[in-house]
């Protein structure tokens, strides 16, 4: 294998031309079901996965990207492939929110990877405008079951979509940030970005 690129090398720009003429190609013929980038962030690298329906997952460093994309094949699609196609439109808004000059995200959201109270649960998080924070008790209430904190704090920490769809402006009752998928510190570091804007 060595004496093959010895012979034959081939650099990193044509490889990633082929690799993207390989994914336009699977998606003009329907055979490309979860295209996905990552995002450079103040965060560290964000791994974003889109269908056809919306972005389906966002995925902190932390997380073990080989991890999830394998879940996602598991969950969604074994076509899944890293394109541009779909992931663009996403990681130009998330440039956009950490630079400042975004305060809600306009993109389709796939929420297939939630269900049940969950998903009610993540579906008030847009609710919570930019630079406040609301509690896990008021988003219990918000969805429905005023007695279900806890369950609304796992519905956060299970959120397959963060920063796009904002768990991290909710916070505990005595003000405190709580947890967070991408960690405490990447908690406060949002919240800190939204504050000062």
């Amino acid at each position: 294998m060595n004496e093959f690129r010895d012979r034959f090398p081939v650099d990193a720009h044509h490889l990633e031309r082929l690799h993207g003429d390989l994914a336009d190609r699977a998606d003009d013929d329907g055979l490309l079901d979860v295209a996905y980038t990552t995002v450079d962030s103040p965060l560290g690298p964000l791994l974003v996965a889109v269908t056809d329906v919306g972005l389906v997952r966002v995925a902190f460093d932390g997380e073990n990207h080989a991890a999830v994309l394998a879940a996602l094949s598991e969950r969604v699609s074994r076509r899944i492939l890293r394109s541009g196609r779909g992931t663009d439109g996403v990681a130009r808004q998330l440039d956009e929110y950490f630079a400042g000059r975004r305060r809600s995200f306009d993109v389709p959201v796939d929420l297939r990877l939630v269900d049940g109270f969950r998903r009610d649960v993540i579906s008030q998080l847009p609710t919570i405008p930019y630079g406040d924070t609301a509690s896990y008790a008021e988003l219990a209430a918000r969805a429905g079951r005023p007695t279900a904190v806890r369950a609304a704090g796992s519905a956060c920490a299970h959120n397959p979509v963060p920063v796009v769809v904002p768990c991290h402006r909710v916070v505990r009752s005595d003000g405190t940030i709580g947890q967070y998928r991408g960690g405490a510190a990447a908690k406060a570091t949002l919240l800190s970005l939204e504050s000062a804007a």
